[in-house]
């Protein structure tokens, strides 16, 4: 008899079988046709294969989709969205209390309504209007006995309740309190925060993940360089690489030294102090631009801090209230002509993105310089499936460290904030929603005129690896600072490496 193979296809994995007889081949084909009994695959094999039959089902059945029938009728199926899916049937007493878990959640997927839970490794397809009714019935806890369907009888509501139980995604128990989710570790979970989690990490899921370039030769990717949007136009002043490497502490120093200060110093930021911070943390260094011929998706940039696939998605704006040189206003960032764009010049609208950044970082007073971190996302997703936004938090979070350190190497008082309202900022920026939209904020000030306190050795404070490289980091950050301001003293570097005060320009 012939030998075949059989590549087994779903959206997330694929299987191949080799060395298939052609009757095992048949029966698999079947299987491709639509829902079939397990009893009416084994009819098309003799008795002898039915073994190895039920072997190769169990190693292909993370492939497989399970329909639940009732009365002849297919109501509900079962995916699995993990390999190692199993879970037993567990029809509740008619005297049990049953809910739907607050992790459960209704969405289309394939044209079908699906329920889906970041606590199950299996979807539900829902089918019939009858069983769609049965899971909107449990949004709060009903006794069994008292669940009605119209045209379901009970023992239909009892198996199908039975599967939507043992799956995971309706609770049960004989009194309300025993359907409550109460369980310490699960009950510090959000809804959305254990959504994300089990949608970034592979294991329960079983949509494609990573750089698989899901939208090429239907989209064209996002250019490398924003464009420049339309405004007033300042040119910041350019650091010396020869100037830093006189003044900048050790790498340990910075970081022993970092602190997050909500303080200033009664003298404000300058435009040559902001100009070097944002060269040193933002600027594109390199610019790659592939031939014509090749490949949508190649250009590429590089910035000083790392970002996967070189795509650096983030921009940055700068919302000023009081630095020297530059006017008060809200600004974008041109990393490549290593400039400020006036793109908000309302002060009604500036005010409201400080207050929102004070009322984060819990300060009494309004920042200095609001850095706002957005995101063009369409320069990740275009590549990345399921880790798209995942991955642009992480580059936040490695632009906020740099921030961090470039700022304390200058003296400066930097802070990293926690929230912000991304449709505020989506209006003060004239930026869409769904195209480009903030995911951090940075404040920075001048150094506080009194020198801010490592951790006190009362009041609950214990030193235990080596907490005094922070306060020897302390003291000799102080010096670094003093011999800079002696050696910057006067100097006034522009982009022409002239002496003056940068212009303004339309």
């Amino acid at each position: 008899m012939s030998e075949a193979a059989v590549t087994l296809t779903t959206p997330g994995s694929s299987l191949t079988v080799r060395g298939l007889k052609e009757n095992v081949h048949r029966a698999l084909l079947r299987l491709a046709t639509g829902p079939v009994t397990f009893e009416e695959l084994l009819r098309l094999l003799p008795l002898s294969e039915h073994g190895r039959f039920r072997a190769l089902m169990d190693r292909v059945g993370h492939l497989l989709a399970h329909g639940i029938v009732l009365h002849g009728r297919e109501v509900m199926r079962v995916e699995r969205t993990a390999r190692e899916a199993v879970y037993d049937v567990c029809e509740p007493a008619a005297d049990h209390m049953v809910r739907l878990s607050r992790f459960a959640f209704c969405r289309s997927h394939a044209e079908r309504l699906v329920l889906e839970s970041p606590l199950c490794k299996v979807r539900i397809l829902l089918i019939t209007p009858q069983i769609r009714q049965l899971v909107s019935e449990l949004g709060s806890p009903r006794c069994v006995g008292d669940v009605v369907v119209d045209g379901l009888d009970h023992c239909e509501i009892l198996e199908a309740l039975g599967h939507l139980v043992g799956a995971g995604f309706v609770e049960a128990g004989t009194a309300e309190a025993e359907c409550r989710e109460d369980d310490a570790a699960l009950s510090q979970w959000d809804f959305h925060d254990l959504l994300f989690h089990s949608r970034i990490r592979t294991g329960r899921f079983d949509a494609p993940v990573g750089g698989v370039f899901p939208h090429r030769g239907t989209i064209d990717p996002q250019p490398a360089v924003k464009p420049l949007p339309d405004g007033a136009v300042m040119d910041l002043p350019r650091p010396l690489r020869s100037d830093i490497a006189v003044r900048d502490p050790s790498l340990t120093t910075t970081i022993e030294g970092r602190r997050s200060l909500r303080e200033y110093g009664a003298q404000p930021l300058n435009s040559q102090q902001v100009g070097e911070f944002l060269y040193r943390t933002g600027r594109v260094r390199v610019h790659f631009r592939p031939d014509e011929d090749a490949e949508p998706g190649g250009e590429i940039v590089g910035r000083p801090y790392p970002n996967g696939g070189s795509a650096y998605e983030l921009e940055l704006y700068l919302t000023v209230s009081r630095c020297t040189g530059i006017d008060p206003g809200i600004y974008y960032y041109d990393p490549v002509g290593h400039r400020l764009v006036l793109v908000n010049a309302d002060s009604r609208e500036r005010d409201a993105m400080l207050t929102v950044a004070s009322l984060s970082a819990g300060m009494a007073g309004r920042p200095d310089v609001l850095i706002t971190m957005t995101s063009r996302f369409q320069r990740m997703s275009w590549k990345y499936s399921g880790i798209a936004y995942a991955t642009t938090l992480r580059h936040t979070g490695v632009l906020y460290q740099t921030m961090y350190l470039v700022a304390t190497a200058m003296g400066m008082a930097p802070c990293g904030l926690g929230i912000g309202n991304a449709d505020l900022t989506a209006r003060a920026l004239r930026l869409d929603y769904l195209s480009e939209s903030s995911v951090g904020e940075f404040i920075l000030g001048s150094r506080p005129d009194q020198e801010p306190l490592t951790w006190a050795s009362t009041g609950g404070w214990m030193y235990v690896n080596d907490a005094e490289w922070a306060e020897q980091a302390a003291s000799e950050l102080k010096r670094h600072r003093s011999r800079a301001a002696d050696h910057d003293k006067g100097q006034l570097t522009t982009p022409n490496s002239g002496h003056t005060q940068p212009s303004s320009e339309t």
